[in-house]
């Protein structure tokens, strides 16, 4: 079953209307609001290295990010 599940998926939702979500589905599980980089983290993520752990997020991040750019460019080319 894991495997028919997208590592990425967009969500909207009424009570925020001009936000856009991205959901990541794997560990480390969270959801990204791109209208302000809000970032909800759904795993504790154990890292002693406080400066690799803000690498990893920041990779996450543009990882989300590029996934949504991906998506809206299918829709507009």
């Amino acid at each position: 079953m894991a495997d028919t599940i997208p590592t990425f998926l967009l969500a909207d939702n009424a009570e925020h209307p001009d936000a856009v979500f991205v959901v990541h589905t794997q560990f480390p599980r969270f959801i990204l609001n791109l209208a302000n980089d809000e970032l909800e983290w759904w795993e504790t993520i154990a890292n002693e290295d406080k400066e690799s752990a803000t690498e990893e997020v920041a990779l996450w991040i543009e990882r989300a990010t590029e996934f949504y750019d991906n998506e809206v460019n299918k829709y507009t080319d």
